[in-house]
Formats: C-alpha cells, sequence, structure tokens
C-alpha cells in the first residue's frame, strides 16, 4: 500500500515536534504534523518557559532587599504586569517562530488543525481531509484537571494565568504540587495576598519528605499561607470578588483563584479506543518501552502516555521513536534516574530515590546539611539551604540527591550525571570541594544523620 505519509504527528509539542524532524531530516521520512493550537506545546506557550520567566520577575523584590543590604541605593518600584506580559508574548511569538522554522527546515509538512484517527493507518483533520500514513504518532500532551466543585468555572487554571488582564490582590491557589506551589511563590513574590489550599496532609506529594517541609515552611516564612487538610467545597461571584467556601464551612473571598489540581492525559477525541488501542484509568495512553501502543501502527510518547510527564523525557522518547523506526538505530528512552526540579522560593532540586522510597527497598544512610548561605547570610537573612544524599549501606551507592536552596536546579543536573554513572558515596568524599560555594556541601558531608 502506498501511503500519502511515512509518519504522520497528532501534537506539536516538544516530543511530537522533536520525533518529526528527526524522522524527517535524519531519518529521510516524509512526515506531517498537526497541531490544533500553538506550536511549541504545553512548556513554551503555556507551561514551563513562560513560568520560568514569571519566576525570575517574582524574584526581583528579594534581589533588590539584598541589594540594599550589600551597599546599593535601590528603591524597587511597582510592578507593571501588562509591561511584563506584552514582553512575554513577543518571546513566546520568538520561540514559536523558532519551532515552526525547524519543522520547515526538516522538510515536515504542518496542518494547523485539529486531528483524529479514523483507522491504524487514517487521520482526519477537522477541515474533512483524510491522509494516509504507515506510522502515526500521539503527542497530545496533558490539560488541567478541574473537579467537580459548585462555581469551579469561576477559577482560571495555569493555561490562563499567563493572559491575565491585571495581577490581584488577593489569590487562592488550590492544589499542593509542583504547579500550584511554584504559582504560590510566583504570586507572592509580586506582591500577591496569596493563600494555598491542599487536602493532603503536606504540599509537594511525591518528593522526600524532608526536603518538601524545608520548601514549605520557607514558603510560609516568605507569606504564603499555606494550609493543609484544606479543601474547596464551592465558589460564588460576588460584587467584590469570589467567595470560597472550605470544608470546614469558612468562607473567604478571593479576586483569583488559581485551581492547580494536577494534569490528565490529552487523549479523549481522538478516536483511539474503537480502534483497539488500549486506554488507562487516568486516560493515558497504554504503550510498552519502544512507545508503541498495541496497534502495531500508533505510537505515544510525552505527557499523554503518562510516564514520566517533564518535557525533556518527552523529548528523549520522541527522538528514540524517530531513531527506532525510521534511522535503524533501535532504543528506548530511559525513565530512571530522571532529574527534576521545583522552582519555588526556595527552589528544589532532586535526581533519583527520596530517602522514604529507599529505606522501603534497602538499608541505608542518610547525610544532610543544614545551613544559611554566604550571600543571603551577609545580608541578615534566615534563609536555610537543604543539602541531602541518600546511599545504600550495601553497595554505597549514592540512591538519591535532594536540595533546597538558590540554583538547586543547576546543582541537581550535575549530581544527576554523577548518580547515572553510578557515584559512591565515597567517590563524593574523594571530589575536592570548591570553596565558597553552597555546591561543596554535597562533598563535604561526613557522617550520616540516620542509618537503618
Amino acid at each position: 500500500m502506498d501511503f500519502d505519509y511515512d509518519l504522520f504527528v497528532i501534537g506539536g509539542g516538544s516530543g511530537g515536534v522533536r520525533a518529526a524532524r528527526i524522522a524527517a531530516a535524519e531519518g529521510g521520512a516524509k512526515v506531517a504534523l498537526a497541531e490544533e493550537y500553538r506550536m511549541g506545546g504545553t512548556c513554551v506557550i503555556r507551561g514551563c518557559v513562560p513560568k520560568k520567566l514569571m519566576v525570575y520577575a517574582s524574584e526581583y523584590p528579594g534581589l533588590m532587599r539584598e541589594a540594599r543590604a550589600y551597599g546599593w541605593q535601590v528603591e524597587p518600584g511597582t510592578f507593571d504586569w501588562l509591561r511584563f506580559r506584552g514582553r512575554l508574548d513577543r518571546e513566546l511569538d520568538r520561540l514559536e517562530a523558532a519551532y515552526r522554522g525547524t519543522l520547515a527546515t526538516a522538510g515536515v509538512e504542518v496542518f494547523d488543525l485539529r486531528a483524529k484517527l479514523v483507522d491504524a493507518h487514517r487521520v482526519q483533520l477537522t477541515d474533512g481531509r483524510r491522509f494516509t500514513a504507515r506510522h502515526i504518532l500521539i503527542a497530545t500532551g496533558g490539560r488541567p484537571f478541574l473537579p467537580d466543585v459548585p462555581g469551579v468555572e469561576l477559577a482560571v487554571t495555569s493555561n490562563e494565568m499567563f493572559r491575565l488582564e491585571a495581577l490581584p490582590a488577593r489569590a487562592l491557589v488550590v492544589g499542593g504540587g509542583f504547579i500550584a506551589s511554584e504559582f504560590a511563590c510566583i504570586l507572592n513574590g509580586l506582591g500577591v495576598k496569596v493563600t494555598q489550599y491542599y487536602r493532603g496532609a503536606q504540599i509537594l506529594l511525591g518528593f522526600d519528605d524532608e526536603a518538601r517541609g524545608h520548601v514549605a515552611d520557607a514558603m510560609r516564612a516568605g507569606g504564603v499561607d499555606i494550609r493543609c487538610g484544606t479543601d474547596v467545597t464551592a465558589l460564588e461571584q460576588i460584587a467584590t470578588g469570589i467567595r470560597v467556601t472550605s470544608q470546614a464551612g469558612v468562607a473567604e473571598e478571593f479576586d483569583l483563584v488559581l485551581y492547580a489540581t494536577g494534569r490528565v492525559p490529552n487523549s479523549a477525541g481522538l478516536g483511539l479506543e474503537r480502534l483497539g488501542v488500549e486506554i488507562g484509568k487516568r486516560g493515558e495512553i497504554v504503550v510498552d518501552g519502544w512507545s508503541q501502543t498495541a496497534v502495531p501502527s500508533i505510537f505515544a510518547v510525552g505527557d499523554v502516555t503518562d510516564r514520566i510527564n517533564l518535557t525533556p523525557v518527552a523529548i528523549r522518547e520522541g527522538h528514540a521513536f524517530a531513531d527506532t523506526v525510521f534511522r535503524g538505530v533501535p532504543r528506548q528512552a530511559e525513565h530512571d534516574l530522571v532529574a527534576s526540579a521545583v522552582f519555588t522560593q526556595p527552589e528544589l532540586g532532586t535526581v533519583g530515590l527520596s530517602e522514604e522510597v529507599a529505606r522501603a527497598q534497602e538499608k541505608i544512610e542518610v547525610y544532610t546539611a543544614r545551613f544559611r548561605p554566604m550571600r543571603s547570610l551577609f545580608a541578615g537573612s534566615e534563609d536555610r539551604v537543604l543539602m541531602k544524599l541518600v546511599v545504600s549501606q550495601a553497595s554505597r551507592k549514592v540512591l538519591g540527591c535532594h536540595v533546597v536552596g538558590p540554583g538547586a536546579a543547576e546543582l541537581i543536573q550535575l549530581a544527576a550525571v554523577a548518580l547515572r554513572m553510578g557515584a559512591t558515596k565515597e567517590d563524593f568524599d574523594r571530589t575536592v570541594a570548591v570553596h565558597p560555594t553552597i555546591a561543596e556541601e554535597l562533598v563535604t558531608l561526613r557522617a550520616p544523620v540516620r542509618s537503618d
């Protein structure tokens, strides 16, 4: 059978774009890609990139306070949200154009339309056109989850946070994951009075308990009103804002309510179930290690598979798929020892196992250091850094590394290289420190604070 394309990609996020580019430019495939919104996906358009720029913006008040302690005559003014948003819009336009340029250079044909599957080798665009493809790749990412709460339509999600017409004076952030916690810190840094509701016992579930407790304590000290064991039962529009009623029956008023209660795979409406593609309980497309579904011609990568929902992982999955199918270089994306960062204030960087998970698997030693870093200490700040290593007693390998403090995301990237190479605690000990730095503490931890 002759096909219109060797590969048809549905979804123009990081994973889909990488797969399309490699298949076309390096695999010699005839490739098409359909994207219904903007090229670049969640990360570039309404996720990590604009969010990180908002993080930078929110850090300047603290930097100015620190500068005054160092002798600079600095007086903060007011934050011009619309000016920032205009620059942000232009930057996202630039990035989207770069993504489109990359695809054009590779020879990928782009359709700015939604696509769905007709059968195992055919897709249909919203304008009615149909195309055949030898292989189809689903890379449609995820979407924010909104619970069934009366008045929830009054809330915004992370998708809308970058398009606000004005900053609120009072904001409620609902959720305790990394997106909720990051936006709580961002808004707080921009001068908004922030309350955060989370129904669980501690924010940042799934991260190391000691590290997430350190972050929560610092957030509270910085002005975020975190209330755990609390959830919303109703939202109501009133003349002066949004009235929010909690489980305890307490009503409070806010100007903005942000729901960041998780994300779910964006797999609905693609026509997958009737083709025999297995869909999991959360809506995830079930794939094997090769990112292949139960239908041999259909593959999926990225957040829609709900494996590890991080942009670099989606890129690795898309690249591995293209290498395997179109370049004759079979390989699977690896999902162990993936480093990640939470851009709260302070930052959290982590790679490997938490203390709790590691202890459930084997006997361990735990090394920690808590200290006031030189830069903020000089400025009179009480901020503290946490450095933590989780070590196997049997093999001496470092099973987990967790950093909370300035530059944690940058530090954890290099720590991830060491852990992937199988570094032991003694390898860390033999490494000469760079002084004076925060990072030197990772190689000067001598005695365990806990061991089994």
